[in-house]
């Protein structure tokens, strides 16, 4: 057993695991319930990158505004959104955090800092300099954190938005999900240097790489990098490498990959990894860990029911909340 897992958190890693756990049960769901017909339009699964959400999310305070991607519902549950809204919101009903009218890519909650989910590739960045800057302005002790995959880090958005957050000083915490995957294209196919922490180099930023499947990893590299950015008031940029084990979206048969890559990724599952320190730390035992599971499980079957249940908005309220026309 070495240092770091002798000095584990138990309060901390116990959350950690709770929100991994919810995740992936809800985004079990989320499939299953796709597959039936009973959700409609398009779905993005994170299947494989919970840690990258709970140890990040998790670093951050009640106050911080979250930016997420297409692939955003891990990023929102470890935010603190409520389960069964969100669900009741992805099955398109009237109950749901954007009243049913965002669905499951634009999933967004003030309340507790989920400023948007988005479905296109990089504005979070931009977004989020923006909320920083207002943090910055009012003298607000608050960091605003953007989402984003290896894939956004060839648009424009990104450049600019990475320049302009050193430029101006800005609390922002640029996360980098790096998958390796642009929907079915590799990085190795539309990148001369795969090394993606290099790109802050030119704007002189702090930056980190760390492995996006140790939970307890990410929550510590995110929760000195929040401490850095407004002590400082600095952007950072942070890489935390995971992979998919899910398809892009519901259509996808990936057969750009082998079964063999997969299974090989399987073995780096982020939650058995986290429960597998936990076990060897002496934090927890296994039948505590099956009833986390049971918990989590429980927690999202009442969040379906509550989607089930809930009524479809009404059509004569299709323009509520439509501020441009």
């Amino acid at each position: 057993m070495n240092t770091a897992r002798k000095n584990m958190d138990e309060t901390i890693s116990r959350k950690l695991l709770k929100n991994m756990l919810l995740c992936r049960k809800f985004e079990e769901n989320v499939q299953y319930y796709f597959s039936l017909g009973m959700i409609h339009g398009t779905c993005h699964l994170g299947i494989g990158e919970e840690a990258t959400a709970a140890g990040t999310c998790g670093a951050l305070l009640p106050d911080d505004d979250m930016f997420a991607t297409h692939r955003g519902h891990n990023a929102a549950i470890c935010k603190g959104i409520d389960i069964n809204h969100m669900m009741a919101e992805i099955f398109g009903k009237s109950t749901g955090v954007c009243k049913g009218h965002g669905g499951s890519m634009h999933i967004a909650d003030k309340d507790v800092g989920i400023l948007g989910a988005n479905g296109i590739v990089g504005p979070s960045l931009a977004l989020a300099c923006g909320a920083a800057f207002a943090h910055k302005r009012r003298n607000e002790k608050c960091v605003a954190l953007a989402f984003f995959g290896d894939g956004a880090t060839n648009e424009g958005i990104f450049h600019e938005s990475m320049n302009l957050a050193s430029v101006w000083g800005l609390p922002v915490l640029f996360i980098c999900t790096n998958n390796t995957y642009g929907m079915s294209t590799h990085i190795s196919k539309v990148m001369k240097d795969t090394n993606l922490i290099d790109r802050a180099v030119p704007y002189k930023m702090k930056s980190a790489e760390v492995d996006g499947n140790d939970a307890l990893l990410v929550y510590n590299t995110v929760k000195e990098a929040r401490s850095y950015a407004i002590e400082n008031s600095e952007p950072v940029f942070i890489v935390e490498d995971t992979y998919r084990i899910s398809g892009h979206s519901k259509s996808d048969a990936n057969l750009y990959r082998t079964k063999e890559e997969i299974s090989e990724w399987k073995k780096k599952d982020p939650i058995l990894n986290l429960e597998k320190q936990m076990l060897e730390a002496g934090l927890c035992s296994t039948e505590e860990i099956r009833q986390l599971e049971a918990e989590a499980a429980d927690t999202v079957k009442a969040a379906v029911a509550y989607a089930i249940e809930s009524p479809y908005p009404k059509v004569e309220d299709i323009y509520e909340d439509v501020y441009a026309e």
